[in-house]
């Protein structure tokens, strides 16, 4: 009863991940409608229901573009879980401020990326100049669109490409 189910807005644009408890529940209450199932059936004592995998709210909700979060899982993400310095992808991965915080340095997108232990120990509190460390890419927020946003249950949930993919 724990496995996400993809909620799609009224427009079918996918805007949330909840579990199949909670979409049952929109569903029984009538707030939306199953657009796919096939994950197995819930026994009750009555009745037997289909496991939900996509579902679809009646009413439109207006909310703001999403945009990501950032943290540290998101910063790993953004940068492929590679050392953004000399390439490499390792167990011990740090997240590195370009500018270091004692320099003036803030917790933006654009002045954390992913390091390995080795170049982090190397660059130090110094800038790039003073640490002869060269970024592979410049870093920027991903972006908050729905395959971004939603690209880690694709890959275990394939049904959910068709409604995330065109978003």
């Amino acid at each position: 009863m724990n496995k996400p189910v993809l909620v799609l807005n009224g427009n079918y644009a996918p805007i949330n991940v909840c579990s199949t408890r909670r979409a049952m529940c929109l569903i029984l209450v009538g707030k939306a409608n199953m657009i796919m199932d096939g994950r197995g059936v819930v026994r009750t004592v009555s009745r037997t229901y289909p496991k939900p995998s996509i579902i679809r709210l009646h009413n439109f909700i207006k909310r703001p573009r999403p945009s990501v979060k950032l943290s540290k899982q998101e910063i790993f993400r953004r940068d492929q879980f590679r050392c953004q310095y000399c390439g490499q992808s390792s167990r011990e991965l740090t997240v590195d401020h370009i500018l270091p915080q004692h320099l003036g340095g803030e917790s933006t997108w654009s002045n954390l990326v992913t390091a390995c232990a080795v170049c982090n120990h190397k660059k130090g509190g110094f800038t790039l100049e003073q640490s002869g460390l060269k970024l592979r890419k410049k870093p920027d927020q991903p972006p908050g669109s729905a395959s971004y946003l939603f690209k880690k249950y694709i890959n275990i949930y394939q049904d959910w490409e068709p409604y995330v993919v065109g978003w």
